[in-house]
């Protein structure tokens, strides 16, 4: 039997859009500017993937400028993000559905992104790590959205594709859709999200 939750939460990276060379690349970016290692592509994704940029940085033992520094560049990486081909259609058939974004890129960068493909308009609001104390793997931020939505967690599912996101949906008490990553329900692509939730 399909769900029919009461609103869908929804990370951005790795869920809509592909963004992960363009976050590998701002971030060797600020460290060569100052003057640290840059990391590998393999090493980008198995230990910082998907985790808040700025505890990979105290992960790394690296200062904040270079945080605010990756943040402030990655605007002009923008176009190499690539939105998913079955992205809009998919957001289409949900699109009686509450749904918010939940992500740890900057909120600026973030409807810049929405703006770009065209979808800003299938989400009621945005929330970014910097809308709350404590960044994913916390459930603090799916809190905040449920409040802001009127909705009870238990009644929402969450979106994501990291552990990250799977542990602060199940924190918090959603029903989590793990893209590629093992959680309540396992697809491969977000097409896929429409044999579980009823349209």
């Amino acid at each position: 039997m399909k769900l029919r939750p009461s609103a869908i939460l929804f990370d951005m990276d790795g869920v809509l859009i592909d963004s992960l060379d363009s976050w590998w690349i701002s971030l060797n970016t600020a460290l060569e500017a100052f003057k640290y290692d840059k990391i590998t592509r393999e090493e980008f994704l198995k230990r910082y993937w998907g985790h808040d940029l700025f505890d990979n940085l105290k992960t790394m033992n690296i200062p904040c400028e270079v945080g605010n520094f990756c943040n402030n560049i990655y605007g002009d990486h923008v176009n190499s993000i690539k939105i998913y081909p079955y992205t809009k259609s998919t957001l289409e058939k949900l699109k009686y559905y509450k749904k918010s974004i939940i992500t740890d890129t900057a909120k600026d960068c973030t409807i810049q992104i929405l703006k770009k493909f065209d979808i800003e308009k299938y989400f009621n609001f945005v929330l970014t790590s910097s809308d709350v104390k404590n960044a994913k793997p916390s459930p603090e931020i799916v809190f905040k959205s449920c409040e802001k939505l009127g909705v009870k967690p238990q009644d929402v599912v969450l979106v994501g594709d990291t552990d990250s996101d799977v542990k602060s949906g199940r924190a918090a008490g959603c029903k989590v859709i793990g893209i590629n990553v093992e959680a309540d329900y396992t697809i491969k692509n977000l097409s896929e999200i429409t044999k579980i939730i009823y349209v």
